[in-house]
C-alpha cells in the first residue's frame, strides 16, 4: 500500500494529532476543513473544502493514499449532518481508491455490563448512539461490497494537551489548578477508560498504514482503567493543589440543558459515567502492539498545558 500522502478531514484535537503523527512518520499531510484554517504544523498544508459534496471532497483528497475522517458536526446536529459528512468522504475515498480511516467513539454499543470488545452488538439506546451505529454499519457494508477500503479506530472519552471539549477537559483542569473541587459527569467512583489524545492519533495513523487493519473497527490503546476520582486525584497531585471529583447533579444538567442545546445532548450519554465503562483493546495490542501513555504521564502533561 502506498502511504505517502495522508489527508485529514477536520482540525480538532484528534485531526491535529493525526497530522502531527503522520508528519513525524514521514508522510505528506494535508488537513481539510470548511474554512481552511487550523493550527500551524510544520510540514502540514491546509485546504478549504466542503466534504459533504462528493465532487468537492474528491478534489480535496485526490492523490491521497489514506484519508482520516476526523470531522464531526456540532453535538446537537449529529442526526441532521453526520450522515452526509461521512457519505461525502467515503464516496470520495472510494472513487480515488484511498484507505478511509474513520475516527469513532463507543456510543454504538449502548449501556454495557462488561468490558467492551469490538465484536459486541450495536445496542444503542440514544440518538447519538444510533447515528454512530448507522455510520459504522455503512462503512462495513461498503467494505463488504468491495467498494471501499476502510477501517476505524474507536476511542473512549479523550483528554490531553489541546483538548478543551471533553468530559475530562475544561470542566476539570481549571478547577484543579485553582484548588477547587472538580465537577464531573455521573458517579466519579465508577471505573472509566480514558483515551490520551496522542495515543488516539498514533493508533489511527498505525491503522492507516497497515493492511491488516482493513475491514473492521479497532479499540485504540488506553492506560489501565481507573475510577474517575482516581484519575482526577492524579491531576491534583500533578498541580500541587487539593480537591476532589464531585458528580454533577443530573437535575442541574437537565436545567442547563433547557437553555444550552449542547449540554442537553450530553444528558442522554450519562449512562457511560453512571456504571463501569471499560474498554478492551487487546485486539489492537495483539495485532499492532500497544504502549499507551500512563495516566500519570498523560494527566501531568495535560495539567502543564492548562497552566
Amino acid at each position: 500500500m502506498n502511504t505517502d500522502r495522508h489527508v485529514v478531514i477536520g482540525a480538532g484535537p484528534v485531526g491535529t494529532g493525526i497530522a502531527r503523527k503522520a508528519v513525524a512518520r514521514g508522510h505528506q499531510v494535508t488537513i481539510v476543513t470548511r474554512t481552511g484554517s487550523g493550527l500551524t504544523i510544520p510540514g502540514v498544508h491546509h485546504v478549504k473544502a466542503d466534504v459533504t459534496d462528493p465532487v468537492t471532497a474528491r478534489e480535496a483528497i485526490k492523490d491521497a493514499s489514506v484519508v482520516y475522517q476526523a470531522a464531526q458536526p456540532a453535538y446537537n446536529k449529529w442526526s441532521e449532518k453526520f450522515p452526509s459528512l461521512q457519505s461525502g468522504v467515503a464516496t470520495a475515498a472510494a472513487a480515488t481508491d484511498a484507505v478511509l480511516v474513520a475516527v469513532e467513539n463507543l456510543y454504538m454499543y449502548g449501556p454495557v455490563d462488561r468490558p467492551m470488545t469490538e465484536d459486541m452488538a450495536y445496542a444503542a439506546t440514544t440518538k447519538k448512539g444510533a447515528v454512530r451505529g448507522a455510520l459504522a454499519t455503512e462503512l462495513a457494508d461498503l467494505y463488504a461490497a468491495g467498494d471501499l477500503r476502510a477501517t476505524a479506530g474507536r476511542g473512549s472519552d479523550f483528554y490531553g494537551p489541546g483538548v478543551l471539549v471533553s468530559s475530562l477537559a475544561e470542566r476539570v483542569f481549571p478547577k484543579v489548578l485553582a484548588g477547587k473541587n472538580a465537577s464531573v459527569l455521573g458517579d466519579p467512583d465508577r471505573l472509566h477508560s480514558y483515551t490520551y489524545i496522542d495515543d488516539f492519533a498514533d493508533a489511527l495513523v498505525t491503522l492507516g498504514g497497515d493492511v491488516r487493519s482493513l475491514g473492521r473497527a479497532w479499540h485504540v490503546p488506553n492506560a489501565p482503567t481507573r475510577t474517575t476520582s482516581q484519575v482526577v486525584d492524579l491531576a491534583y497531585r500533578a498541580a500541587g493543589t487539593k480537591g476532589k471529583a464531585v458528580g454533577a447533579p443530573k437535575l442541574i444538567l437537565r436545567l442547563i440543558g433547557k437553555f444550552n442545546p449542547v449540554v442537553g445532548e450530553v444528558i442522554e450519554m450519562l449512562y457511560e459515567f453512571e456504571e463501569d465503562f471499560v474498554v478492551d483493546h487487546s485486539d489492537f495490542a495483539d495485532t499492532f502492539g500497544a504502549n499507551p501513555t500512563s495516566l500519570e504521564d498523560g494527566i501531568s502533561r495535560t495539567v502543564d498545558w492548562y497552566r
